[in-house]
């Protein structure tokens, strides 16, 4: 039982671990693998390269398939908590990346489904632990919940002001132009306004053109809205961390540690009884 033991936490430090040679060369393998599955569905999806090498593909398929189900069986086993880790976002999409292609074995007519394979593209994203990215995108995720309620109600001043220029621009062009509905309008309005412009429907009269150009030159000012709001937040976040203050009075979640550090390196704060602390050490489910 002591091999066991042994055993599992060397498993878990090779699997959830990122600052060991073993544990860097399991994740380059597996997002090498990722990227040659994702690479193998694209290329299936194009009807000439399937009908010339559709079996290929279906023999490279079943080699990802399995290859993606050892390495969820490992999870499950090194895994600290085996349920967290099933119940995980993280754990449902490794379930996901392989479920599709035992399920067109056994189902008839569900080969349809072998569209969701493209999810393992999404587990590049917990891999990416491996050039150390963590932080950034935890640091980006707290500035955007932090300006969560600033965007909301940007968006919903621009679902207002589309809503009425597509309610406008109905009554001024009409079904004669094209804006057969409000909800054509609003659509218009939508393309118009974040600057794509399909082109499928457009003002014609001398007043429709006039809000038209109005609304595309408010277009570009409404793009850069979210960005200067993120940009800000981010800016005072950063300035928190310079002053060793982040949102609950702590830098130390956005510093990495030695695994055997008794205080931040940073701000000189103790490390015990931290809460979301990085530490280079195991990282479980």
């Amino acid at each position: 039982m002591e091999y066991g033991g042994s055993f599992r936490l060397k498993v878990r430090h090779i699997i959830f671990d990122y600052n060991t040679f073993p544990a860097r060369l399991f994740d380059l393998v597996l997002i090498g693998a990722i990227v040659l599955s994702v690479l193998v569905v694209m290329l299936d999806s194009v009807q000439s390269l399937h009908a010339d090498y559709g079996r290929l593909f279906y023999i490279l398929e079943w080699f990802f398939t399995v290859l993606f189900s050892i390495e969820y069986v490992m999870r499950l086993y090194a895994a600290e908590s085996r349920v967290r880790y099933a119940r995980s976002i993280f754990g449902i999409i490794d379930l996901l990346a392989i479920l599709p292609t035992y399920f067109s074995l056994f189902f008839p007519g569900t080969q349809y489904l072998l569209v969701i394979r493209f999810f393992r593209v999404l587990r590049i994203f917990r891999l990416m632990k491996l050039m150390r990215f963590v932080q950034e995108g935890e640091y980006v995720k707290e500035a955007l919940i932090a300006s969560s309620r600033k965007i909301i109600f940007f968006l919903f001043f621009v679902l207002v002001t589309v809503s009425i220029i597509g309610a406008l621009m109905y009554l001024i062009e009409g079904e004669a132009h094209g804006f057969g509905s409000i909800p054509e309008g609003v659509y218009w309005a939508i393309v118009t306004i974040t600057t794509v412009g399909y082109g499928d429907i457009y003002p014609q009269t001398v007043v429709g053109r006039m809000l038209a150009a109005m609304l595309m030159i408010a277009g570009y000012s409404i793009i850069a809205v979210p960005t200067g709001i993120v940009s800000a937040e981010m800016a005072s976040m950063h300035t928190k961390i310079d002053k060793g203050v982040k949102g609950d009075e702590k830098c130390c979640s956005s510093v990495e540690h030695d695994r055997d550090a008794r205080f931040c390196k940073e701000c000189g704060r103790p490390l015990e009884g931290r809460n979301g602390v990085q530490e280079k050490g195991p990282i479980t489910p």
